[in-house]
C-alpha cells in the first residue's frame, strides 16, 4: 500500500507512512539542518536503527522515551524512531528548570532519555535523580553517544500494533513556571492533523520553533508524512530565517506572532526573494491585525491563523488572505469542529454574547498524564453528554460566525464589580506612536478589589514618560477601565512560543495601585 493510500484511511501510523514515502522518494531530502541533510531513504533506515535500539533497551509498546535537546536532524529522526518502536514520545523543553525536568521525566516514566551537552550541564546538580538511560544526540559525554547507541545498519525492529487511542506523545504544558501537566495526545488525534492536507506533496517547510512545542509538531509532522522537506533551525533568528527561506526556496512556514513581528520589522525584509512561499501559518498567541495586514501586503503567499489548544478540542481557522476584513478575529470553526461559548454556570450563552470558549472534535487529548482531577477540570459536557475541552479563553462570535477572542478567563479583571478585558486596554495603548507592545494585568486594590496595571515596551528611539502615557491612555478609556499604574519595561516576558507571561508581570509588580 502506498503512502497516499495509507493517508486516505480513517487511521494509520506516521511510521508506516514514512516507510512508504521512502520507497518512492528515496534520495529526496527529508530533514535539513546546518550540519547535514537526511534523505527519505536514510530517514527510514535511521528510524529502524533507533527503534531496534529502543526495543533492545527494553522499551515495549506504549512505554515512554523522552527527548530534551536543541533542534537538529538527529532530534527530528529520533522523534520518528521512537514512534516506530511503538513507544510514546515525551519532548521536553531545555528552558525548563532542572527540578522541572526531573519531575517530568519521573512523571512520564521515561526509560530512555535523549539529551545534549547543554541539557546535561543544566542537570548536573540533579543527575543522580534520573533513572532513564541517557543517550547523547550530539555525541557528547551527556550519555551514550548516539552513533554508538544505534543498532547496526540493516537492523529491523519487531513489528508493533498501535491502538488509535494509544499515546502518540506527551507534551508538558509548562516547564518554566508552575507545575507542568503532561498532555497525552493519542495517535488518533495526530492522524487527523496529518490528514488535514495543509502541506502538499513536496512542500519545503521552515521549522523555526522548537520540536518540543505542539506549535511545531502540527507543521513538522504533516510536512514529512506528505513527502516534504523540513528545514530545521536550532534557534530562531529573523535574518537567518529570511536567508534560509531564500536559499531553500521555502514554500511553507508556521510562525508565532512575535516571530512575524521581528521579521516584518527588518529594514531589509523587501530585499529577500520570498516568491516561493505558498502558505504561511500562525498560532499559539494573539496576532495583531496590523501585523497580519502587513504580512498580506508584503509577503508572497497566503496566511492562515489557527486558534486551538495543545489539549485539542475545537479549533478555528482564519484564512486571512480571503477575509481581510476579519483580521481582528481568529476565524471560523474548522470543518468537524464544534465550538461553543458558556457562562460561569456552564450554560451556553446567546448569539453575540461573551463566554468561555469550549470545543470538541476528533482531535482531543486523552487527558493529563497521572492527573485525573486536572483532566476533569478541563472538560465540559453538554446536555447530551458530549465531551468538550475548556480553553480558559473568553470570546464572542460575530454575526458571520467569526470568533473574536477577548482574553484568558483568568486574566479578566473584575474591578468594583465591572468586568475589564485587558485586550481592550492593550489595543488602546498600542495606538500611541511611541509604543511597541503592551500587557495589562489586574493587581489587588483595597478600593476596587482589582485594578488594571499596564506594562509597556517602547519602540526603539522613542521616549515618553509613564505618567504622560497613562494620562493619554486613560483619556481614551471608560471610567471603570482606567489604568491605576503604568510601567515601562525593556521587553515583555514571553514563553518559548511567544506568549506573554502575564503571571510573571503580576507576581513581580512592586508599584502602588490605588486608583
Amino acid at each position: 500500500m502506498s503512502a497516499e493510500q495509507i493517508l486516505t484511511q480513517d487511521f494509520g501510523t506516521l511510521a508506516d507512512v514514512i516507510r512508504e514515502q521512502a520507497k518512492d522518494l528515496g534520495a529526496q531530502a527529508a530533514l535539513v539542518d546546518a550540519n547535514r541533510t537526511i534523505s527519505y531513504a536514510e530517514l527510514d533506515e535511521l528510524m529502524d536503527r533507533i527503534a531496534v535500539a529502543l526495543q533492545r533497551d527494553g522499551l515495549k509498546t506504549a512505554d515512554v522515551a523522552a527527548v530534551c535537546a536543541t533542534t537538529s536532524a538527529e532530534y527530528g529522526a529520533t522523534f520518528f524512531g521512537i514512534l516506530r518502536a511503538g513507544a510514546i514520545v515525551a519532548p521536553l523543553a531545555p528552558s525548563s528548570t532542572a527540578d522541572s525536568l526531573v519531575m517530568m521525566l519521573n512523571d512520564c516514566g521515561a526509560k530512555v532519555f535523549f539529551l545534549d551537552a547543554g541539557v546535561a550541564k543544566q542537570l548536573e546538580g540533579v543527575a543522580d535523580q534520573i533513572t532513564a538511560k541517557r543517550v547523547a544526540l550530539d555525541g557528547s559525554s551527556a550519555g551514550v553517544p548516539f552513533e554508538e547507541w544505534l543498532a547496526p545498519k540493516g537492523s529491523k525492529p519487531e513489528p508493533v500494533t498501535i491502538d488509535p487511542d494509544q499515546g502518540f506523545n506527551i507534551i508538558y504544558s509548562s516547564g518554566t513556571t508552575g507545575a507542568p501537566k503532561g498532555i497525552v495526545q493519542p495517535h488518533r488525534m495526530r492522524w487527523g492533523q496529518i490528514r488535514r492536507g495543509a502541506y502538499p506533496m513536496g512542500a519545503v517547510t521552515m521549522v523555526s520553533t522548537p520540536l518540543y512545542s505542539n506549535t511545531t509538531l502540527v507543521s513538522y509532522l504533516p510536512t514529512i508524512s506528505n513527502g516534504g522537506t523540513a528545514v530545521l533551525m536550532p534557534k530562531f533568528d529573523a535574518e537567518q530565517f529570511l536567508k534560509l527561506s531564500e536559499k531553500h526556496r521555502v514554500t511553507h512556514a508556521m510562525l508565532v506572532p512575535v516571530q512575524y513581528r521581528r521579521i516584518m520589522e527588518r529594514a531589509d525584509f523587501d530585499s529577500y526573494d520570498l516568491s516561493s512561499f505558498q502558505m504561511k501559518f500562525s498560532t499559539s498567541a494573539p496576532f495583531s491585525p496590523e501585523i497580519k495586514a502587513d504580512v498580506l501586503k508584503r509577503w508572497p503567499g497566503g496566511l492562515v491563523e489557527y486558534y486551538g489548544m495543545t489539549e485539542g478540542g475545537g479549533s478555528c481557522g482564519l484564512v486571512a488572505h480571503e477575509h481581510p476584513d476579519k483580521l481582528h478575529t481568529v476565524g471560523k470553526p474548522l470543518p468537524g469542529h464544534d465550538i461553543r461559548l458558556i457562562d460561569e454556570d456552564g450554560k451556553e450563552v446567546a448569539q453575540g454574547e461573551i463566554g468561555e470558549v469550549v470545543g470538541r472534535s476528533g482531535a482531543m487529548m486523552v487527558g493529563y498524564h497521572n492527573q485525573p482531577g486536572k483532566t476533569s477540570e478541563a472538560e465540559w459536557y453538554n446536555p447530551e453528554g458530549l465531551r468538550f475541552i475548556r480553553t480558559g479563553d473568553v470570546g464572542r462570535f460575530d454575526e458571520d460566525g467569526f470568533l473574536t477572542l477577548m482574553d484568558r478567563k483568568k486574566d479578566m479583571i473584575i474591578s468594583g464589580g465591572f468586568n475589564i478585558y485587558p485586550s481592550d486596554l492593550e489595543a488602546e495603548i498600542v495606538l500611541h506612536e511611541a509604543v511597541l507592545e503592551a500587557a495589562v494585568v489586574g493587581v489587588l486594590s483595597d478600593k476596587w478589589g482589582e485594578t488594571p496595571v499596564a506594562f509597556v515596551a517602547l519602540k526603539p528611539g522613542q521616549t515618553v514618560t509613564p505618567d504622560a502615557l497613562r494620562e493619554w491612555v486613560n483619556a481614551k478609556l471608560g471610567k471603570t477601565q482606567r489604568l491605576a499604574d503604568l510601567q515601562l519595561v525593556d521587553q515583555l516576558p514571553r514563553s518559548h512560543i511567544g506568549k506573554v507571561l502575564k503571571r510573571e508581570l503580576r507576581d513581580a509588580y512592586k508599584g502602588t495601585a490605588t486608583a
